[in-house]
Order: structure tokens, then C-alpha cells, then sequence
């Protein structure tokens, strides 16, 4: 299936529908993502590192870009040096949102919006996030701007009013309460260009 660009050649037709099958982008959009996948990819490997995705400008002045590029680079529980291209699709698919007359599928549901942006504040990866983990996001995120106390305090009121469980550290569903007040998900939908 020709796309248009050379970069399309490379993925071809049944590979193609396949992604959108699980993915929900149109052939137009993995098409693009492929032409991006591909400019980042300077070793011309197939495979992307965390300082590729870094050279998005967008992510690189997030003050917690560092961690959701992160994000990206974890797989079943594991941590991964590269990635390939349907491994970055599978991610932004994530943040897709439904279609006007589509159900969301599980890789854009709600559950994976909440569960990518809980693995940004869990830190030390322990499946639940503790003041430090806080504490660290915070200092990611406003920086020099507060004393450390002021943060600390933030991060313990944080933990006090979001841990539901009372065990001293915000478990995922603790979680997924407290952004479910704010509609999170909706927040975290990405609109793919057509």
C-alpha cells in the first residue's frame, strides 16, 4: 500500500491494518506516526531510545517530559533500553480518544489513561506512589519556586487526602478516585491529526 512517503513503503499493507486493528488510528494517522517514528530514529535501527523521544521539543521542556518518556520505555513490568515502532504506536494509542460512533478499546480506555499517568508518579516503581515519589514530581515540577518544606508539605497533605486506604501511600485505585472526580481521562485524550 503505497502512503505517499518513502517512510510508508517500509510498513506494509497487512502489518498496517493490523496496527489499526489494535489501535484504533486510521491507516492515514500510523502513516504518520511512522514518518515521526522514523525521523527520531537517527541510528536508523527501528528502534527508538528515551534520548531520541527527548528530541521532541514539546517533551524536553516538560518539566516531567523526562518521566513520561519514561513511561514509554516500560513493558510488561520491565524496563526496556529501545523501542520499536509498534511498541511507540501502542503507547500514543493511549491517549487516543474514541471516535464519535466507536466504544473505547482497552488500549485508549480510561484504565490505561489512569494507569500510564500513575506510572509517572510511581517513582520507584513499587506500585504505589509515597511522599517521596511526591516529593520528587513536585520538585520536577515547580522546581526552585517553593523551600523544600513548602513541597514536603504539599506532598504529605497530597498522601493524607488521597490515601483512602490509610497505608501511608496512594495505591492505584486511591488513584483512579480521585481523578475520576476530575474526568482525568478526558484531559489526557491527544487529538491525532486526520
Amino acid at each position: 500500500m503505497k502512503m505517499g512517503s518513502k517512510t510508508s513503503l517500509l510498513l506494509q499493507e497487512e502489518e498496517i491494518s493490523q496496527i489499526s486493528m489494535e489501535t484504533g488510528f486510521t491507516p492515514y494517522q500510523i502513516s504518520r506516526l511512522y514518518s515521526r517514528f522514523i525521523s527520531l530514529d537517527k541510528n536508523e535501527t527501528g528502534q527508538i531510545s528515551s534520548n531520541d523521544l527527548m528530541r521532541i521539543p514539546e517533551l524536553a521542556i516538560n518539566p516531567i517530559g523526562h518521566r513520561i518518556v519514561e513511561a514509554f520505555f516500560t513493558h510488561n513490568g520491565k524496563d526496556v533500553d529501545t523501542i520499536n515502532f509498534r511498541q511507540f504506536v501502542r503507547t500514543l494509542a493511549i491517549f487516543r480518544p474514541p471516535g464519535k460512533n466507536e466504544e473505547e478499546q482497552v488500549t485508549n480506555s480510561k484504565d490505561a489513561k489512569l494507569k500510564f499517568a500513575f506510572s509517572i508518579y510511581d517513582i520507584e516503581n513499587s506500585g504505589t506512589i509515597s511522599t517521596d515519589d511526591l516529593l520528587h514530581i513536585l520538585k520536577m515540577m515547580i522546581g526552585s519556586n517553593m523551600t523544600e518544606e513548602e513541597l514536603k508539605a504539599i506532598a504529605e497533605r497530597t498522601l493524607t487526602e488521597t490515601d483512602k486506604q490509610e497505608n501511608g501511600s496512594i495505591s492505584y485505585e486511591d488513584f483512579e478516585k480521585t481523578l475520576s472526580l476530575i474526568n482525568a481521562d478526558q484531559i489526557m485524550n491527544v487529538k491525532f491529526l486526520d
